[in-house]
């Protein structure tokens, strides 16, 4: 599905982290050092943030949020809508979403909801808010995405374990006339569900090479769909900032879509595969200064869990807030 949405801007980030780090050097108790250090090598993946025990998806979400309306001056009453996206909420009820609004001082006026999405969801987050603003009166939201992923996966598990970490990033939306497209291309296959999936009492199962496979498939047509909408050439992008699953995938990915070296942020060595939180985090942490200093041309897209990808072509920035915070 393709959707050319107007009238909304990106006008902060803010990314949480748990305190808690466990590097390659820590899963050698684990695989042994040789395996430790192949999988490292092969993903690019140094260290990665997970959760301490008891620690949960709002004890990021809440501060990431605060921090951000506080960094931009926001008045919690102001803000119209709040969107939660994540696959590893604390219950199954309530929505992660009414709790952190509550938690916030949001309005009771506020939207307040929850979408179940993974790798692609921060698109999607995105899409579903800015369409939102584009049929109702909202004039501010704000999107939370990220999961604890570390919390799926078996600790002997060689295939997730050293793959995934943890966090949330908040994203302030606000409505202005004056602001560029976003251009959203949108796709799904269900029949891809068995090869990365976790049942609600198992652990984290996943078939690496069916998801590199998604990702050649699919995933070059989708970029391409976006920025025809928005009518670039790769020459018009900045950066392009692809979901964060490992770094020899995202090199495959760039070299099929011809995106020179200088224009493809990878920046995942200290924070590993975050799901939902991967391309806004891949934001604060690689694109902080550029961001805040003036607009900048992106393409992001994420894929993965479901199968399930989108894409979209944005001008974010100058932002207001683009911040790395870590929570003990």
């Amino acid at each position: 599905m393709l959707s050319r949405v107007q009238g909304v801007a990106i006008r902060g980030l803010v990314a949480a982290l748990p305190a808690r780090t466990e590097t390659a050097d820590d899963l050698a108790a684990a695989f042994g050092d040789d395996a430790a250090r192949r999988i490292a090598d092969a993903t690019g993946i140094e260290t990665r943030h997970v959760v301490a025990p008891g620690q949960g998806l709002l004890d990021l979400a809440r501060p990431a949020a605060a921090r951000l309306l506080e960094r931009l001056g926001w008045d919690a009453g102001d803000v119209d809508a709040l969107v939660v996206v994540t696959q590893t909420g604390e219950r199954v009820l309530p929505a992660a979403a009414c709790v952190l609004q509550h938690a916030l001082g949001l309005p009771k006026r506020a939207a307040a909801f929850d979408l179940n999405l993974g790798c692609s969801g921060y698109v999607y987050g995105l899409w579903t808010l800015s369409s939102l603003f584009a049929t109702t009166e909202a004039r501010r939201a704000i999107l939370v995405v990220g999961d604890v992923t570390s919390t799926l996966c078996g600790v002997n598990d060689r295939n997730v374990r050293p793959l995934f970490g943890d966090a949330v990033v908040a994203t302030a939306l606000e409505r202005d006339e004056g602001a560029p497209p976003m251009c959203f291309a949108l796709g799904s296959d269900g029949a891809g569900a068995p090869y990365l999936t976790a049942p609600r009492d198992g652990n984290l199962f996943m078939d690496g090479t069916q998801v590199f496979a998604l990702t050649l498939r699919e995933v070059p047509g989708n970029v391409a769909e976006a920025m025809k909408l928005a009518g670039w050439t790769v020459a018009d992008v900045a950066h392009f900032v692809l979901h964060q699953a490992n770094a020899m995938m995202l090199r495959r990915l760039g070299a099929k879509l011809g995106i020179p070296a200088e224009q493809l942020v990878i920046a995942l060595e200290r924070f590993g595969n975050t799901s939902s939180a991967s391309i806004p985090l891949a934001m604060v942490s690689a694109l902080a200064d550029p961001l805040v200093a003036a607009p900048c041309n992106l393409l992001l897209s994420g894929f993965g869990v479901g199968w399930s990808w989108g894409s979209v072509a944005l001008t974010c920035g100058p932002l207001g807030a683009a911040d790395l915070l870590e929570v003990a």
